[in-house]
């Protein structure tokens, strides 16, 4: 009974002695990741990983349209500040133009007209753009209600033809080139193929520039600069002034007629589908 208790004591006190790590002794210890503790600290999958941080994650198409009609909506908002700031500059433009002319100074109106033609010239550009960018949006809204009843979304041709067009205005390159990306990876467009070979307007087209000129200037100045437009036979008995509203009412019924255009033809696009 003596030698038993003994013997155990000389055991535990001899395991005890050992150091960890000490010679071959030292592996007889269980491991140490096999605790439950190091188990919990075992190193993530790296699938899983990639799912939290949306790498190789699939996106939804529903919420990935959703996302860039928002997105299209802030560019809308942003052309239309656009707009209102070009127009508040040609007001500025303007009064420059009636106190050159009240000096006498014909050279300085020219040059100002000059730069009115060119920003009315880009509002009617940035009309454009924001009627483009109306109809890709009802088009990804069309996209939606085809996936709820079809099960899978379709490629879009208009859609296609009026992101090739965005993705040419400078004001919103960037931003639609890599919406075109999205929309591509989704399957709403194809790949697109930049048109290099596009042709770019000149600065100046001489005779149709200064006719434009001699419009804005005969408009501003009442008649007293510039050459007046033609007149139809309704507008004979106007005084000059009333015939320049009549001419700035017309530009805004132009850009509204191409605006209203492009929604008409959208709607029968949804129509006919």
């Amino acid at each position: 009974m003596t030698q038993r208790r003994v013997s155990r004591r000389a055991m535990f006190s001899f395991d005890s002695a050992i150091p960890v790590g000490a010679g071959a002794f030292a592996t007889s210890s269980p491991p140490l990741i096999d605790s439950p503790m190091n188990q919990r600290r075992k190193p993530k999958p790296l699938l899983r990983i990639m799912g939290i941080f949306g790498i190789g994650k699939k996106p939804d198409p529903k919420e990935a349209v959703r996302e860039m009609q928002k997105k299209m909506r802030v560019e809308m908002r942003q052309l239309d500040r656009q707009i209102h700031g070009i127009e508040r500059e040609e007001q500025k433009v303007r009064k420059q133009i009636k106190d050159a002319a009240k000096k006498g100074d014909r050279d300085v109106c020219v040059v100002l007209a000059k730069s009115i033609v060119q920003s009315r010239k880009a509002v009617s550009k940035i009309h454009v753009s924001k009627a483009q960018i109306n109809s890709v949006i009802m088009g990804m809204q069309q996209q939606l209600s085809t996936m709820r009843m079809a099960g899978s979304i379709q490629q879009s041709t208009e859609v296609m033809k009026a992101m090739q067009n965005l993705v040419k205005v400078p004001e919103i390159m960037k931003t639609m080139r890599e919406m075109s990306q999205e929309m591509t990876k989704i399957g709403i467009i194809d790949e697109m193929i930049e048109d290099t070979m596009e042709m770019m307007e000149p600065d100046e087209l001489e005779e149709e520039a200064q006719q434009e000129v001699d419009k804005v200037l005969w408009e501003i100045t009442a008649g007293e600069l510039g050459k007046a437009p033609h007149i139809t036979a309704g507008e004979l008995g106007k005084a000059p002034h009333a015939i320049a509203d009549t001419i700035v009412d017309d530009q805004e019924r132009e850009a509204e007629a191409a605006v209203n255009f492009a929604d008409m033809k959208d709607r029968l696009e949804q129509l006919r589908s």
